[in-house]
């Protein structure tokens, strides 16, 4: 090899080392700047809201109180397939079925994660209670950390529910601490075992042509809940 073609080859070698250094180093800034959640400086609390706004709540329930033909979710709040849903299945079936009082949407806690998830699960009931329960579930889902990482606290909690738009925070804290809240998470838990459900999320509906509540599983796709509707209608 001549002196001039390695003297090539040794430039080519340099460049492309320092370009990698700079791809690493540019990875590691992004890295270090995005949030893995779990934080207090919750994200989406405005599209949240929007996606909301206007549609009837009363306690876990989404919708129209006439609807006759009631989804079931149960889900638990730390899980990260139950986050994927209420981000790219669940605001279909909101938009195109519970939004024109087709049906309503209730959520019901499974704590299958940790004993971390009863106390989550709590705090939405509680929200419920103001009329903000959808809210605090789905900005917790926006919101929400590694799994079983412990980034379930108090101050967590409390910011998910001024971020939701909780409008008496004392009664929050003392209604999510209450015996008959905690209680019923362990019963909503219960009953979807009792259906069969051994994961989150999972559905079930009920309606005038399915004669009592019927398991749905864990549809891969908005439009397999959207046909349940139809035909439980």
């Amino acid at each position: 090899m001549n002196y001039e073609r390695r003297r090539r080859l040794l430039q080519i070698g340099s460049a492309a080392v320092f370009l990698a250094v700079v791809v690493v180093a540019v990875l590691i800034v992004v890295n270090a700047n995005e949030t893995d959640g779990g934080d207090t400086e919750l994200e989406d609390v405005g599209l949240v809201a929007r996606e909301l706004r206007g549609i009837p709540q009363a306690g876990l329930t989404l919708g129209d109180p006439e609807a006759t033909v009631t989804l079931f979710e149960y889900g638990d709040l730390q899980c990260p397939v139950c986050k994927s849903y209420a981000e790219g299945i669940v605001p279909e079936v909101i938009d195109t079925q519970v939004r024109t009082g087709e049906a309503k949407l209730e959520f019901r806690n499974f704590p299958i994660i940790n004993q971390e998830s009863i106390p989550a699960g709590a705090a939405a009931i509680a929200a419920g209670r103001q009329g903000r329960g959808w809210n605090f579930v789905e900005l917790f889902y926006a919101n929400q950390g590694r799994e079983a990482s412990g980034y379930v606290t108090d101050e967590f909690l409390t910011e998910i529910a001024k971020g939701a738009g909780v409008p008496d925070i004392s009664r929050w804290n003392r209604d999510r601490k209450g015996e008959a809240t905690l209680t019923q998470v362990q019963r909503s838990g219960e009953e979807a075992q009792r259906l069969g459900f051994s994961g989150t999320p999972s559905f079930a509906i009920e309606g005038p042509a399915t004669g009592g509540k019927k398991s749905l599983g864990t549809p891969g796709d908005a439009a397999i809940l959207e046909a349940a509707v139809e035909e439980a209608g």
